[in-house]
C-alpha cells in the first residue's frame, strides 16, 4: 500500500465516521429528506379509498352562501347537532374552537347598547346555553387548540391505563390551552386536541400526535377522541416500551390497536381527497330535512364538523401534495385505524440505517482506493439500486418506512470524496490555498497572501486576533412559524448581508454556524488596528440590519424586526490549518474564541446588540462605549468586564453622548455603592439613552436586576462559584 493510498483510506474512514456522526445527530437536513422520499413512496402507492363510516359535515362555501359568514350563532350549530343525532351519527365531532362567548346570542347583543335596560338582556335567549343543551347526553366531541398565554388545561373526559413502563413523557408538551366555555366543556361527551402537527415547521402533515402530555396526564387528539365515544368506551390503554420509560408502541381506543412512533404519533397513510367523504351542512340543514343519500350516509358514522372555505384558512399540505382541509386529516386518521392500514417506522430503523452507511462507507473507501474508478463506480450505483428497492419493498409489503437516501447520499460523498482524492492535479497547493481562502478574505488580503508566502503558515499559529460570533436573537422560535425553504432564503439574505462587512474591514470569515457567524482579524497575515476593524463591522452591520428591516427585506412585515446579538474579543489564539496538508480548513481556536463566543450569547441578558471585552475596548478608546458591568461567562474562573458600543467617534465626541456618559459613571458609582439613588439614576439614564440610541432602553431597564456585575466581587468567591 503506497502513502498516498494510507492517506486516502484514513480520509475515506474519517469521511465515513463523521458521516456516521452526522446521521445519528439526525439533523434537519436528513429528516427533510427522508419526509419528502416517503412522500414519493405515498404518492407512487397511496391509501385506497374505502367507504368508511367517517363523514366530514363540511361548512363550505355553499353553506356560507346560504347562512352567511362564519361564526354562525351556536344556535344554528345546536340545530346541527339536533339534526346530526337525529340521523344517528355515532359521533359528532367539532373542528372549531369555542372559546369565546356567541355575540350572535340575543342577550350579548342586547347587552351592548345602550340605554337598554340590563334586566331585559336576562329575558333573552342565550345561544351558548342552547348549544349547551343540545350537545348535553350526545356523543359530542369538542376541540381545543394549543396555547402559548396562560395555563388552563380542559379535562379529561376518559380514563388512561397502561402497560411496560411509563410513556407519559412520549408526546409532544402541552403547555396551555384556549379555554372552553364552561357549560360546553361540562356537557360534551369528549374534548380532544385538533392540533395536527404542534412544533413541525414542516408544512406537510405527515404524522398526527394522536396524544399530548403535560408531564402528569395525557390528552388525546380530536379523532381517537371521536372514535373512543362513538365505541361508547371510557378507558384508553397506552403501551409503553418493555424496558425503557417515554417511549410509546400503541394505543387500545375500544376495539381497535393502533401503532404508534415513540412519541405517540399516528404516521398518516392518506387517500386522494375525495368528494364522497365531504357532506354540505347546507344539505344537513336544508328547510325541506335531509335526502335520504346524506341520512344513510350520516346514520351509523362517525362525523367531523369543519371547514373547507379557504377563507377560513384551515387548509394543510398532505404527503400526496394535496390542499386539503385540516378537518379531513382527522377523518382520514380515524378512517386509516378504522381499514387497519397503518404505516411503520420501528425504533432500530435508525440504527439500521447508520450501521449502512458505516458498513457501506468502509466498503466504498476500500474499493475506491484500490481498484480503478469505473469499478468503484459501478459498486456505487449497484449499493444504491439496492438501498432503493428494499426500501420501497418494505413500504410495498410491510408499510415500513426505511430511508434510503441517507445511506445514498453519505455513500456518494464518501465516494467522490476518496474519487477526488485519487485525480488531485499537479499546482494543488496555490489552487487549495486560493480556494480556502478566496470565500473568506478581502482581496487585498489575498493579494498579500500570494505575493508574500512567507506571511502565511499553514499548520497553527498562535496569534494576538479579535474573534467576532454573530447570532440572530430567538432563531428557534422565527424558524418554527416559517417553511424551510422560507429559512434558507431568509439565512442567505441576512448572512450574506452582514457578512460583507467583515470582509469590507479586512477580516477573515471562519464560518457559518446555522445562524451565526465566526469571524476574525489578524489571520493569516498581520492587519493593523485589527480590533477597530472588527467593532467598525460590528456598526455596519447594526446600520445594515437597521436597514433591511426597514425595508421589510425578509418579508415578515414592519411588526417583526429581525435582532441580532454581536461579541468581539481580543486574545492569543491558535490559528492555521486544521487539517490535512491536501484539505484543510483555516479556522482559530483557543481560549480567545471561547470567550468571544460567551459574550456574545450574554447580549440577550445584557439587552444590548453589540458587546465587546475590555482587553477590545483598551485598543478602541475613541469609539463611544459604556460599561456593561463583570460577567461570569461560562469556563471562566473570574468575572470579565464587558462594554457597550453605542457607536463610533462621531457619536462618541457628540454632546448627547457625552451628557450620557456623566450619568452612566453616575449610576456605576451608585451601584457599586448599593445606593438607593440607582433606580433614579437607570430613569434618567434611559432619557437620555433615547437621544443617542434606541437599542440602550433595553440595556438600562436590564441594569438594576444585574447589579452585582457592577459591583466588585472578591477573588477567591469567583473562584470558588466556578468550582
Amino acid at each position: 500500500m503506497t502513502r498516498e493510498q494510507q492517506i486516502g483510506v484514513v480520509i475515506g474512514l474519517i469521511i465515513v465516521t463523521l458521516l456516521t456522526m452526522l446521521r445519528a445527530g439526525d439533523p434537519g437536513m436528513f429528516k427533510l429528506i427522508r419526509g419528502v422520499t416517503f412522500d414519493e413512496y405515498q404518492r407512487l402507492v397511496p391509501r385506497i379509498f374505502e367507504p368508511m363510516p367517517v363523514r366530514v359535515i363540511d361548512i363550505d362555501e355553499t353553506s356560507l352562501s346560504e347562512f352567511g359568514q362564519w361564526p354562525w350563532p351556536r344556535d344554528r350549530l345546536a340545530l346541527l347537532v339536533d339534526r346530526l343525532s337525529e340521523m344517528g351519527a355515532a359521533a359528532i365531532a367539532f373542528d372549531v374552537l369555542f372559546s369565546e362567548p356567541d355575540r350572535l346570542s340575543p342577550r350579548n347583543v342586547v347587552r351592548e347598547v345602550v340605554g337598554v335596560d340590563p334586566s331585559l338582556a336576562e329575558k333573552l335567549p342565550d345561544n351558548d346555553e342552547i348549544f349547551a343543551r343540545s350537545i348535553a347526553d350526545k356523543p359530542v366531541v369538542l376541540g381545543f387548540g394549543l396555547s402559548n398565554a396562560g395555563n388552563y388545561r380542559p379535562p379529561v373526559k376518559a380514563g388512561f391505563a397502561f402497560t411496560g413502563e411509563s410513556p407519559i413523557s412520549a408526546p409532544p408538551r402541552l403547555g396551555a390551552s384556549t379555554p372552553l366555555r364552561p357549560q360546553l366543556e361540562a356537557n360534551a361527551a369528549g374534548l380532544g386536541h385538533i392540533s395536527l402537527n404542534p412544533g413541525n415547521p414542516s408544512p406537510v402533515v405527515r404524522a398526527v400526535p394522536l396524544f399530548l402530555t403535560d408531564g402528569e396526564q395525557l390528552y388525546p387528539n380530536l379523532a381517537v377522541e371521536a372514535l373512543r365515544v362513538a365505541q361508547e368506551a371510557s378507558t384508553y390503554v397506552v403501551s409503553g416500551a418493555p424496558d425503557h420509560a417515554g417511549i410509546m408502541t400503541s394505543a387500545k381506543i375500544g376495539d381497535f390497536v393502533v401503532p404508534l412512533t415513540a412519541a405517540g404519533e399516528l404516521w398518516l397513510y392518506v387517500t386522494p381527497d375525495r368528494a364522497e367523504r365531504y357532506i354540505s351542512v347546507r344539505q344537513v340543514l336544508s328547510s325541506g330535512g335531509a335526502s335520504a343519500e346524506v341520512e344513510a350516509a350520516i346514520a351509523g358514522s362517525i362525523v367531523f364538523v369543519g371547514t373547507s372555505a379557504a377563507g377560513l384558512q384551515d387548509i394543510r399540505v398532505t404527503a400526496l401534495g394535496e390542499n386539503v382541509p385540516g378537518v379531513s386529516l382527522h377523518a382520514q386518521a380515524v378512517e386509516q385505524i378504522l381499514s387497519g392500514q397503518f404505516l411503520s417506522r420501528p425504533d432500530w430503523a435508525d440504527g439500521l440505517e447508520i450501521l449502512v452507511i458505516a458498513v457501506l462507507g468502509c466498503l466504498l473507501v476500500v474499493v475506491t482506493t484500490f481498484v480503478s474508478p469505473a469499478v468503484a463506480l459501478v459498486c456505487g450505483l449497484l449499493i444504491t439500486a439496492m438501498a432503493l428497492v428494499a426500501s420501497w419493498l418494505a413500504f410495498l409489503y410491510a408499510g415500513l418506512l426505511f430511508d434510503p437516501l441517507a445511506p445514498i447520499i453519505s455513500g456518494s460523498i464518501t465516494h467522490f470524496a476518496a474519487t477526488s482524492f485519487k485525480i488531485l492535479v499537479i499546482d494543488r497547493e496555490r489552487r487549495e490555498v486560493r480556494r480556502a481562502f478566496g470565500h473568506y478574505l478581502s482581496p487585498s488580503l489575498l493579494h498579500r497572501i500570494e505575493h508574500n508566502r512567507d506571511a502565511l503558515r499553514l499548520g497553527g499559529d498562535d496569534r494576538e486576533l479579535t474573534m467576532m460570533f454573530v447570532d440572530v436573537r430567538n432563531f428557534t422560535e422565527m424558524s418554527e412559524r416559517l417553511a424551510p425553504t422560507d429559512v434558507v432564503a431568509f439565512l442567505n439574505t441576512l448572512l450574506d448581508a452582514l457578512s460583507r462587512h467583515v470582509v469590507a474591514n479586512e477580516g477573515t470569515l471562519d464560518k457559518f454556524i446555522g445562524d451565526s457567524i465566526m469571524a476574525f482579524w489578524n489571520a493569516p497575515v498581520d492587519v493593523a488596528d485589527h480590533e477597530a476593524k472588527a467593532v467598525r463591522a460590528a456598526l455596519a452591520m447594526r446600520e445594515t440590519l437597521a436597514e433591511l428591516n426597514a425595508g421589510d427585506a425578509f418579508g415578515f412585515g414592519p411588526d417583526q424586526e429581525v435582532c441580532i446579538g454581536i461579541g468581539i474579543h481580543t486574545g492569543l489564539a491558535c490559528v492555521g490549518n486544521m487539517g490535512a496538508k491536501t484539505r484543510f480548513n483555516y479556522s482559530a481556536v483557543g481560549d480567545a474564541v471561547n470567550v468571544a463566543a460567551r459574550i456574545e450569547s450574554s447580549c440577550k441578558e445584557v439587552g444590548f446588540d453589540i458587546l465587546i471585552s475590555d482587553s477590545t475596548a483598551r485598543s478602541v478608546p475613541e469609539m463611544a462605549l459604556i460599561e456593561a458591568g463583570a460577567l461570569p461567562l461560562k469556563g471562566k474562573s473570574n468575572r470579565t468586564q464587558i462594554l457597550a458600543v453605542v457607536g463610533d467617534e462621531r457619536v462618541a465626541a457628540s454632546q448627547e453622548f457625552a451628557s450620557l456618559k456623566v450619568v452612566h459613571n453616575q449610576l456605576m458609582q451608585a451601584l457599586q455603592s448599593h445606593s438607593r439613588n440607582s433606580r433614579k439614576l437607570i430613569g434618567t439614564a434611559k432619557l437620555r439613552a433615547v437621544q443617542v440610541i434606541g437599542g440602550l432602553a433595553e440595556f438600562y431597564e436590564r441594569v438594576y436586576r444585574r447589579a452585582d456585575h457592577f459591583r466588585e466581587v472578591p477573588e477567591e468567591v469567583e473562584k470558588s462559584a466556578a468550582d
